[in-house]
């Protein structure tokens, strides 16, 4: 029977206590400081060893959670390890108001990578919804907008539709007189991140089977953060003459 159980870590500069599960129970663990993160970790052994997350030596790239069976030396890698950015903005501020330059440098180090990583990540989502809408996969163009809040989508030269399910629909609409694939092409892509939400602005040109012409659009994809994956939550197409 698999045993679930989770793993936090807190606070740059003082020594953290771990609280995992382990088959329903409490396993309490003390550690040395170690950077915010948070893991899940599975295995059918009720004994674990944890190798918190730790700066490399020059402290600009972070080396990978594991968990460890006590008895063999069998490793799981964390496949998401999601860092608490505004954990670490505050630990930065502690950091240089107890003037402990060194360590802040670190925290700095820590989150301009963070920060590459999530626009690397909107990029990829980016990325996916220009497959789908490519390929005209509602299937995927579904998997990828946010089902939380109230989406919105603006077609060009259309007016806005918000909701999920209409959003969806309006997709379902756009591609009936389409044949697949369509040739889309992009230019001028920009990727910007401001904590959980993310947006890529870019130019826009598509042309259906048949046409002789590209239409052009300029383009704001926007992006939320949940659990750790972007998801899509306003796309807004503008026509453009070329």
């Amino acid at each position: 029977m698999a045993l679930h159980g989770s793993i936090s870590l807190c606070k740059v500069s003082n020594t953290v206590e771990i609280t995992s599960l382990f088959g329903g129970s409490s396993k309490l663990l003390h550690l040395p400081k170690s950077y915010p993160i948070h893991c899940n970790i599975a295995s059918g052994n009720n004994t674990f060893g944890f190798t918190p997350l730790k700066l490399h030596n020059k402290g600009s790239r972070l080396s990978p959670c594991r968990v460890k069976r006590e008895d063999s030396n069998q490793t799981a890698n964390i496949e998401s390890i999601p860092v608490d950015e505004n954990m670490l903005k505050q630990d930065l501020k502690a950091a240089i108001h107890e003037e402990n330059y060194m360590e802040a440098a670190k925290i700095r180090d820590i989150l301009k990578e963070l920060q590459e990583d999530n626009k690397a990540s909107v990029l990829s989502a980016n990325t996916r919804f220009y497959q789908a809408f490519r390929n005209g996969d509602l299937a995927e163009m579904e998997s990828l907008w946010s089902r939380s809040g109230n989406p919105c989508c603006v077609h060009p030269e259309a007016k806005g539709i918000t909701g999920y399910d209409a959003v969806m629909e309006s997709w379902e609409v756009v591609w009936m007189d389409y044949e697949f694939p369509l040739l889309i092409e992009l230019k001028d892509v920009e990727v910007y991140v401001r904590g959980e939400v993310g947006y890529v602005t870019c130019m826009e040109f598509v042309k259906t089977k048949g046409s002789s012409s590209w239409g052009a659009q300029f383009v704001s994809n926007v992006f939320e953060k949940i659990d750790g994956q972007w998801f899509m939550c306003i796309h807004h197409a503008s026509p453009v003459d070329i």
